[in-house]
């Protein structure tokens, strides 16, 4: 019969995924960069467009 190791749950994790959970992705990271400038896109059209806010004020 086949012995089964008896390994901690750090060493089973570090098994089972090579990268570690460690922080926030770069992946993760660009993707809200990207949501934050369609945002920011967005409002700036939305104030200063043809029929903005910042005209209809004047």
């Amino acid at each position: 019969m086949k012995e089964k190791k008896n390994l901690t749950f750090k060493e089973t994790n570090e098994k089972n995924n090579k990268f570690s959970n460690k922080g926030i992705t770069l992946i993760a990271l660009i993707i809200t960069i990207i949501v934050l400038l369609i945002l920011a896109g967005v409002s700036i059209a939305t104030l200063a467009g043809e029929n903005g806010l910042l005209r209809k004020s004047k």
